[in-house]
């Protein structure tokens, strides 16, 4: 289980690497609100998973047969992306869901892709075959503790720059990202998951236990399509009490185009689940409770007028 010490650890050693995201203070996404939010979609790659790539590549020995990893796409671009700056080989499986967008961007990399039919779950059981047959390392998407320190560092930073909220909302796939921020916050703040209710996959989990698997679809599947969430996530999950909330399609649709008319930010799906849940009104604030809200990915960009 990561601490803040691995944390920081992190942040220091992947700091040449990846960018410093940008954090600002808004009216413009909730009526009569200012929250704060942080740009991760701005990351290389954008997508904050290039941290915990290059936490894991740095701190591992990397085979001469290189790496693996599966994912929904933007896990796999920022596997790529490290392996190429770090001078490593890499192989990603993706399954066709991902879209065109994270496709290109991981042919991009020169990373050897191989596109599979149904979904992430499918494309994890090739990386595992090729991962046994030819004994390249597996960066996992979500549960590895690289991974999750990796992500952590996207907290801490934000700390460093003034965070000042009560609550922290952050959406929810597999959970790699909302393990790091409760890691390094250790329940100082209040931390709300945020779910499709296509893909409840951590709100299951917290009802039936950390076993349960569910189908996963909508608009956000290409990236918060885990079927089973990480063990890191879950645990940490319940350590500290953090809630899941489920949004509709529908809201997270809405609030891709609040990002778009209100901070001419251009975010996937999953960017904007985390502002769903505030401007779908399942998560109202307490008077004078100060909100900031983590924008994650932008890949790709949807069709805005």
């Amino acid at each position: 289980m990561p601490g803040q010490d691995d944390i920081r650890a992190a942040a220091a050693l992947i700091a040449p690497h990846v960018h410093r995201t940008p954090v600002m203070q808004t009216d413009m996404l909730t009526e009569g609100m200012s929250l704060q939010v942080k740009l991760e979609n701005t990351q290389k790659t954008g997508v904050f998973k290039v941290r915990g790539a290059f936490y894991t590549l740095l701190t591992q020995p990397v085979p001469e047969a290189g790496v693996v990893a599966a994912s929904g796409g933007n896990h796999g671009a920022s596997v790529a992306f490290a392996a190429r700056a770090l001078g490593h080989r890499a192989r990603i499986y993706v399954p066709e869901i991902a879209g065109p967008a994270k496709i290109g961007l991981i042919r991009e990399t020169g990373a050897d892709l191989e596109v599979v039919p149904g979904a992430y779950a499918d494309a994890l059981k090739l990386a595992r075959a090729f991962e046994a047959e030819t004994g390249a390392m597996q960066v996992h998407a979500y549960d590895g503790f690289g991974t999750v320190a990796g992500q952590g560092t996207c907290t801490l930073e934000w700390e460093e720059q003034g965070l000042d909220a009560d609550t922290v909302i952050i959406a929810v796939g597999g959970g790699g990202l909302i393990a790091g921020a409760m890691a390094w916050l250790q329940g100082r703040r209040k931390v709300i998951a945020v779910e499709p209710e296509l893909a409840p996959t951590l709100w299951t989990a917290l009802r039936d236990g950390p076993d349960a698997e569910v189908e996963v679809g909508g608009i956000a599947a290409n990236a918060l399509g885990a079927r089973r969430i990480g063990t890191i996530c879950y645990d940490l999950a319940r350590q500290f009490g953090v809630e899941s909330l489920l949004v509709t399609d529908e809201a997270i649709a809405e609030a891709q185009d609040a990002l778009w008319r209100g901070l001419r930010q251009v975010v996937e799906p999953a960017g904007a689940t985390a502002l769903a849940v505030l401007r779908s009104g399942v998560y109202r604030p307490e008077p004078g409770e100060k909100v900031a809200v983590l924008v994650c990915g932008a890949n790709p960009a949807p069709a805005v007028a």
